[in-house]
């Protein structure tokens, strides 16, 4: 087993009691297997902090700020490292999850359970 980085453990930490409005509003519906699987918060792959994972599924859930309109070419990087190391990445606007989370869930839920 990999073992994290004492920093982005401690990070990790610091970041779940920290979430944005977005990521509490996201948190509340999907936490306890709300869509029929177990997410993680903040939760630690290499030297990243994912905001929401499905370890099972290997899907992470990303929540973007306008920051990051800034800083395309980091999350492609971050995201092609993720895809490489198996996991799918779904990106969200903070707007998005904010004033349309049931659209949100639905486009999350369709990756958990592909529509036959």
């Amino acid at each position: 087993m990999q073992s994290t980085n004492p920093h982005i453990k401690t990070f990790s930490r610091k970041l779940r009691k920290d979430m944005t409005d977005a990521e509490k509003h996201l948190w509340r519906r999907i936490r306890m297997q709300q869509l029929g699987v177990k997410f993680r918060r903040q939760h630690p792959a290499g030297s990243y902090i994912l905001d929401f994972a499905c370890v099972e599924l290997k899907l992470a859930l990303e929540l973007d700020g306008s920051q990051h309109a800034e800083i395309k070419q980091i999350d492609a990087e971050r995201t092609s490292w993720l895809n490489a190391k198996g996991w799918q990445v779904l990106r969200f606007w903070n707007n998005d999850v904010l004033q349309n989370i049931d659209g949100v869930l639905g486009v999350i839920s369709n990756h958990i359970r592909p529509p036959s």
